[in-house]
């Protein structure tokens, strides 16, 4: 009898293994179909290749070629005076390429501008502060000639 239930114990055990095994094959197999499946559209796909005018490829070409001809030393050279700070210009000639990088331009008239109206600004300031402190020195001359009347006028009166 216990030999009969061992029996029927394993036996349920290998059909359970053996379904088990089954499921995991068809998921395998149903992801390879999946994948088989996504390859061969993207193999249907084609890619058109867009038309260029030559007029474009002629200008992608200077552009290349401006890139790739023009050094450091000629990007970037200048200086600012007034600062003795080094600034940079840009200098590139018109027979190097088609359009100019006109950023670093920009940027140093900039901050030029920008220094200088901050000194005039300041400038400004100063001239207001003097006007308020000569306007402020005649206000107290003027108070303290006041007092000194009233306090004549008083000592008249005693």
């Amino acid at each position: 009898e216990e030999d009969l239930l061992q029996d029927v114990c394993r036996e349920i055990v290998v059909k359970w293994s053996e379904a088990q095994n089954a499921g995991v094959r068809e998921k395998k197999e149903d992801e390879i179909q999946a994948i088989a499946s996504m390859i061969e559209k993207q193999a249907q796909i084609v890619v058109k290749p867009k038309k260029v005018s030559q007029d474009e490829e002629l200008r992608k070409a200077a552009l290349l070629a401006q890139y790739a001809n023009v050094t450091d030393e000629e990007l970037f050279t200048g200086a600012d005076e007034q600062d003795g700070a080094t600034a940079a210009a840009l200098t590139i000639g018109s027979e190097k390429s088609l359009f100019r990088n006109t950023n670093v331009e920009d940027v140093v008239n900039a901050r030029k501008l920008e220094r200088d109206s901050l000194r005039d600004e300041s400038q400004k300031k100063k001239e207001q502060d003097k006007l308020q402190r000569e306007k402020d020195k005649l206000a107290k001359q003027e108070r303290k000639d006041k007092e000194k009347k009233r306090t004549q006028k008083g000592e008249r009166k005693r």
